[in-house]
């Protein structure tokens, strides 16, 4: 017979939002405002929002800033991940990545390729954590940001969902800093 699981209590993540735009400005930035009503309608904080241009060196500024900020747990981004000239986002961000996130990428495209079809492929979403903090870097429209959050996102930032979470392992996340240090 098994055991019933207790159940867990909701732990508030502090969550930065960054939009990645050259042309967009925060009043007409849909996708951050999807993100930035999901997130805090989910019982999360707002950490930060903010908006760069696609630029590789800002936007790696303003993720890194992040990182070091005890105050955010974690990043997510919307634009920049198609495949124009001035789509950067992860050319920005992966190099930050100590470990990457495959599943994220493969996840996020089987629930786009649900509701687009083929169209998916022209995203290239991407996910990794960096210094103990999760990025999630987003295509910049509202529909794909509400996908990802609602199809993985809230979820896996969610400790009370089971069989596991992101939230649980946040506390080992640094191991190998911690371990470097001693």
């Amino acid at each position: 017979m098994s055991q019933a699981k207790e159940p867990r209590a909701f732990i508030p993540l502090s969550i930065a939002v960054l939009t990645i735009s050259d042309t967009r400005t925060f009043a007409d930035d849909r996708s951050g405002d999807t993100l930035v009503q999901r997130l805090t309608d989910a019982g999360h904080r707002l950490a930060d929002r903010a908006l760069v241009p696609d630029d590789v060196e800002v936007i790696r500024a303003k993720v890194r800033s992040w990182i070091a900020d005890s105050g955010v747990d974690v990043v997510i981004t919307t634009g920049g991940t198609g495949f124009t000239g001035r789509d950067l986002t992860p050319e920005a961000l992966e190099p930050l990545f100590e470990k990457r996130m495959e599943g994220f990428s493969v996840v996020f495209h089987q629930i786009s390729f649900a509701k687009i079809g083929v169209s998916t492929i022209q995203s290239r979403a991407t996910a990794g954590v960096a210094g103990a903090t999760y990025i999630f870097c987003l295509p910049g429209s509202p529909g794909a940001c509400r996908d990802a959050w609602d199809g993985i996102l809230a979820s896996q930032l969610d400790y009370r969902h089971r069989p596991c979470n992101f939230v649980e392992i946040m506390p080992r996340l640094d191991e190998h800093l911690r371990r470097k240090k001693s």
